[in-house]
């Protein structure tokens, strides 16, 4: 397992994450369709994530409605690790009941949030704390100096941001330096063969500012792990929950596209998809969900798998993006002292 450290601080973290939505059975049925393990189930899955040397587990509080943080307390607790050796990171921003005021970014719900989240956790702080969306009722000024408070008291060492644009970020980062709070570390995105948006604006944002990049359903929902086809067969959870959106006639085009790179260096398919990301320079770590032993062994299993400059460019050319306004128009200009 390699480490890197994550954007602009001293913290190292496992390049691959344990991703725990498939932790817990309470709340919306949604969660249901990603997993129910319970403790016992759980449990076996954290201990091998740990074994394998993986240091980051991340979480959210409306995994479950908060069971997922629970079952991931209990779970590292009765394991008995040392709290020093894993690096916790969780979320605050969706509802967590029916009052107006259960969610968000205000400084009441992320205080209350936090407190209830180190509770389920049974642990004395976290180490990562990451707004799960963006909030446009909210000044982010009162986000990020509730933000800082906890980083004041001691119950948060690290921020982090989930699911915001770039020029939210950028935004974010300036507030943080002017009002000299605590700093934007992270950002958890949505990466993947299926889905490189981001590489439009956000993933030059984050290597110009040093923020680190979590990625979140590096295989598609399930759609890269080569189990479904173009008749629509398969099983998974993207059976029952069809998310994140992608072009399937392109994914497909992708997997056909892994499958001879994975035969090549004694791979599966879901590995070389999970390899691909971790050569991209503004990966710090990817998030990797299980819901069984086997399953997460096979994740781990990209952390040691080093791509060829053709199976990059393999990969690249099936899954490159469209050209988008402007920047077809900047790469011209930069090609051409003569264009407009």
């Amino acid at each position: 397992m390699q480490y890197r450290k994550l954007g602009n601080s001293g913290l190292r973290v496992s390049e691959l994450c344990l991703g725990t939505m498939t932790f817990g059975d309470s709340g919306p049925d949604m969660w249901s369709k990603v997993g129910t393990l319970q403790t016992s189930d759980a449990k076996p899955i954290v201990k091998a994530a740990l074994d394998a040397g993986i240091n980051f587990i991340d979480t959210a509080n409306v995994y479950s409605f908060g069971h997922a943080e629970e079952v991931l307390g209990q779970s590292l607790k009765e394991i008995g690790v040392p709290r020093d050796d894993v690096v916790i990171a969780t979320k605050v921003f969706g509802a967590m009941g029916d009052g107006i005021n259960n969610k968000g970014g205000s400084r009441r719900h992320i205080l209350a949030q936090a407190e209830d989240s180190l509770k389920r956790l049974q642990v004395d702080h976290i180490d990562l704390y990451q707004l799960h969306g963006f909030d446009p009722e909210t000044p982010i000024e009162e986000t990020l100096t509730a933000l800082d408070n906890l980083v004041q008291r001691g119950l948060v060492r690290y921020i982090g941001l989930s699911n915001w644009a770039a020029w939210q970020v950028v935004k974010a980062v300036g507030i943080a330096e002017l009002r000299r709070l605590s700093p934007i570390l992270s950002l958890q995105a949505y990466y993947s063969l299926a889905g490189r948006d981001l590489e439009r604006d956000i993933v030059p944002m984050l290597l110009s500012e040093n923020i680190g990049l979590m990625v979140w359903s590096p295989l598609a929902g399930g759609l890269l792990s080569g189990k479904f086809t173009r008749d629509g067969g398969g099983e998974g959870r993207r059976a029952d929950f069809d998310f994140p959106p992608v072009n399937r006639e392109q994914v497909f085009d992708i997997v056909d596209a892994m499958r001879p790179i994975a035969e090549a260096h004694g791979a599966s398919v879901p590995q070389v998809a999970l390899a691909w990301l971790l050569h991209q320079p503004a990966v710090t770590s990817v998030i990797v969900g299980a819901k069984s032993v086997d399953q997460l062994t096979d994740n781990i299993g990209a952390s040691g798998l080093r791509l060829g400059v053709e199976d990059l460019s393999a990969l690249d050319a099936v899954s490159a993006l469209q050209p988008e306004y402007p920047g077809w128009m900047q790469a011209r200009q930069q090609t051409s002292p003569h264009t407009r």
